[in-house]
C-alpha cells in the first residue's frame, strides 16, 4: 500500500513540476535581455488576470497546458503584462504595462503579441510578428495561429 501511495505522489508531483517550469517575466527589460541571448522573440500576454473571463479561459485552455509549455520553451520568451483590478502592483510595473499597452495599441484583453525587440541609441524598437487573443479549440488551434507568425 505504501508503494502505491508513494508512486501516486511522485506521479502527481511530476505534473506540478512540469506546470511550474514555464517562467513568465513581468519586467520587459529583463525579458529583452533573455530574448537577445536566446535569439527568441517575446510573447507579450496582455491580461486582466483577476477580472477578464476570456483571459482566465485562455490561461486554462492553452497557456497552462503541456503542449503550450513545450512550444513556448522552444520558441519564445514569455512576458505577462497584467492589468489587475484587485491584485497590487508596483508603480514601475503599472507604468511599464501602460506604456506597452499604448505602444502596441492594445484595446482589449486578452491580447497576445509576438515581437522582436531591439535597442538602438537607448531606444527600444519592437517588430511585431503577429497578434492574437483567445482562439477556440484548445492548444492545437491556438498554436496553429501562433506558428503562422513565424512563417511570415
Amino acid at each position: 500500500m505504501k508503494k502505491i501511495i508513494i508512486a501516486l505522489l511522485l506521479f502527481a508531483g511530476s505534473f506540478a513540476a512540469e506546470a511550474q517550469e514555464l517562467v513568465w517575466e513581468t519586467n520587459v527589460t529583463k525579458a529583452m535581455e533573455i530574448s537577445s541571448k536566446t535569439k527568441k522573440p517575446l510573447l507579450l500576454f496582455f491580461t486582466g488576470s483577476d477580472w477578464c473571463g476570456w483571459c482566465i479561459r485562455l490561461q486554462k485552455e492553452v497557456l497552462k497546458t503541456r503542449e503550450f509549455a513545450n512550444w513556448a520553451k522552444e520558441n519564445v520568451v514569455l512576458v505577462e503584462l497584467d492589468y489587475p483590478r484587485r491584485a497590487p502592483q508596483t508603480a514601475d510595473i503599472k507604468k511599464q504595462n501602460n506604456e506597452l499597452q499604448q505602444a502596441f495599441g492594445i484595446q482589449g484583453f486578452p491580447t497576445i503579441v509576438v515581437a522582436n525587440a531591439t535597442t538602438k541609441d537607448g531606444k527600444v524598437n519592437f517588430e511585431g510578428l503577429g497578434s492574437t487573443g483567445y482562439v477556440a479549440g484548445g492548444p492545437a488551434a491556438w498554436l496553429e495561429v501562433a506558428n503562422g507568425f513565424f512563417k511570415k
